[in-house]
C-alpha cells in the first residue's frame, strides 16, 4: 500500500535560476544536485530543512524534445500551488518580501489559519499557512 508522498516536481525554465529562488529567496535548502543517467542530466531537489518526507525536483524543460518539451512548457506557470506550513505568517511575510519575493495576497485570517500567498520565478503560488486554533482565529 502507498506509504507516503517522496517527490514532487516543479517544472523550471533554468535550474539553477529556479534553485537561487528557492534556496535564497524562499529560503529552502538544497538537498540533491547530482548527474544521472546517459545524457548526464541534473538532478536537484529543495525542501524546507525542517521537513525529511518530501522534496521538490526542479525539473528543467531542456529534459525534454518535441511535443513532450512543448506540452511541459505550456505547464510553467500554471502548475498546482505549493503550500508551506509557517510558523509566523506575518513574520514570514515580511521576511519574504524583504528577499524580493512577489506576494499576490498579504497575510489573511481564514477559517483554517492565517495565510499569504506569493508567486515563484514563473507565477505558480507558493501558499504560505500558519495554523492556529479556532479560538485564536
Amino acid at each position: 500500500m502507498i506509504e507516503k508522498l517522496r517527490l514532487t516536481t516543479r517544472i523550471v525554465e533554468e535550474q539553477d535560476a529556479a534553485l537561487r529562488f528557492y534556496t535564497e529567496k524562499l529560503g529552502l535548502e538544497k538537498k540533491d544536485d547530482e548527474t544521472f543517467g546517459p545524457e548526464a542530466r541534473r538532478w536537484v531537489t529543495v525542501a524546507p530543512k525542517q521537513d525529511d518526507t518530501v522534496e521538490i525536483v526542479l525539473e528543467p524543460l531542456d529534459w525534454f524534445e518535441g511535443e513532450e518539451a512543448e506540452r511541459r512548457g505550456a505547464m510553467l506557470g500554471r502548475q498546482p500551488a505549493l503550500a508551506f506550513t509557517v510558523d509566523d505568517c506575518h513574520a514570514t511575510y515580511e521576511t519574504l518580501r524583504e528577499r524580493g519575493v512577489e506576494f499576490t495576497s498579504e497575510p489573511k485570517t481564514q477559517p483554517y489559519g492565517i495565510e499569504a500567498v506569493a508567486t515563484d520565478l514563473y507565477g505558480n503560488g507558493v501558499v504560505l499557512v500558519e495554523h492556529v486554533s479556532p479560538e485564536e482565529t
